[in-house]
Order: structure tokens, then sequence, then C-alpha cells
């Protein structure tokens, strides 16, 4: 059976020097750190934000899973709010070796356009190396947002690796 072709990138960078900075026009924007102890903002953000992306992996997670997620010590959730209103977030894991891997980033429909992901981006790139990152990395594919690549790429990450995939 033939599936869907999609193509992987993966994207790092390892200095803060190397980060080029986006303007964001909107006002009122703030960034939070998520109280990890609610399992359903994350799975909240992970359906609503990649629902349109072919994010399925954690669909299936019990809530054991996402509890497990949650209670990673080298776990963290931000959001970004818009005034009030939640905007879209980012997830960072980390290793021993301060490899930091922005797990999941996104932000809602309605809010494209505006340069609040490149903004959202530059904070988790500049958070992860206040944090003490060595290596901060991503990965994304041709099923998700099409500036994902361009806005990665456009922050100062280079492309270590790619592949192709074949989909159901």
């Amino acid at each position: 059976m033939n599936g869907k072709k999609v193509s992987r990138f993966f994207l790092e960078i390892y200095s803060i020097k190397d980060l080029k900075f986006s303007k964001c026009l909107e006002k009122n924007l703030s960034i939070k750190k998520a109280n990890n102890s609610n399992k359903d903002l994350p799975k909240f953000l992970y359906k609503e934000v990649g629902k349109d992306y072919n994010w399925k992996d954690r669909l299936y997670w019990s809530d054991n899973d996402w509890i497990r997620l949650i209670s990673n010590p080298n776990y963290e959730l931000y959001t970004i709010f818009k005034n009030e209103d939640l905007v879209g977030y980012y997830e960072l894991i980390f290793d021993e070796h301060k490899n930091f891997e922005i797990a999941y980033f996104g932000i809602f429909k309605e809010y494209f356009g505006k340069k609040i992901g490149s903004y959202l981006l530059c904070h988790a790139i500049k958070n992860s190396f206040s944090k003490g990152a060595k290596r901060v990395w991503v990965h994304t594919c041709t099923l998700d947002h099409p500036n994902a690549l361009k806005n990665y790429m456009a922050r100062g990450m280079k492309v270590f690796k790619s592949e192709e995939l074949n989909i159901n």
C-alpha cells in the first residue's frame, strides 16, 4: 500500500549569537511557564494546534501518559497570551547533555500572519540558552504549517538531517 510522501527536517542551533530575532508588532503579548500539574492543558494544546497538521502520536495517550510527560523534570510547557487570550505554546524537553528539543510548537490559526510564531520561536530558543543549552533542536515536516521550516531557518537554525517518509 502506498502512503503519502512526507519530508521531515531536523534543525539545530548551537549559540544564542546565531539567533536572528524577529520583530513582532503585536502588543500585549506575554509568555508564561505553565504549571506542570495540569495534564489537560498540554493535551488541549496538542490536539487543537495540531489538528490541521496530522499530529496523531499523542491522540491515543492515556491520562497516565500525559501525567508521565508533565511529571518529567526535564519537561517544560510555555504558553503565549495576547491580553488574556491563549494564542499558542511550545514544549521543551532537555537531557543531561544540555540538548534542548522544542518538542511541540504552534499557535492558533486566528493569530497566523502576525509574526507571533517567529516571536514565540525566538523566545523558545533564547529561553533554552538561558537555561544552559548547548544545542537547541527541532523537527518539522511537510505536513506542518507551510512557513514552519522557513521560520526555523530564518531564526538561524540549520538543517542537520532530512528524510523521506511514507505515511498512511
